[in-house]
């Protein structure tokens, strides 16, 4: 199944999410892969596509895996999350409709 992974940024973690970034992206990598990236990427913090030093307020990730608690696990385990970029994380069942 589908699952919507929403991290949201803590304040001013800009450097600490630059510092994880490659290691970020190396598991989003990993899942595309494997066919279970649907989508991936951060959200600007303001409304430009590259915000500069605004940052970003979050990002969302929607792959496949085989029960919310993977899901959950997965989150869990990114180095954002490790590095103190995210202030918290919901991961939620996803229904793709289209396209």
């Amino acid at each position: 199944m589908w699952y919507a992974i929403e991290g949201y940024d803590g304040s001013d973690v800009l450097p600490k999410r630059m510092a994880a970034r490659p290691a970020h992206l190396a598991r989003l990598q990993a899942l595309r892969d494997a066919g279970r990236l649907l989508v991936a990427g951060p959200c600007p913090a303001i409304d430009a596509e590259d915000p500069g030093p605004a940052g970003f307020s979050g990002s969302l990730v929607i792959a496949e895996f085989a029960s919310l608690e993977e899901a959950r696990a997965w989150a869990d385990a990114d180095p954002y999350v490790e590095a103190g970029v995210y202030a918290r994380v919901e991961v939620r069942p996803f229904r793709k409709v289209l396209p």
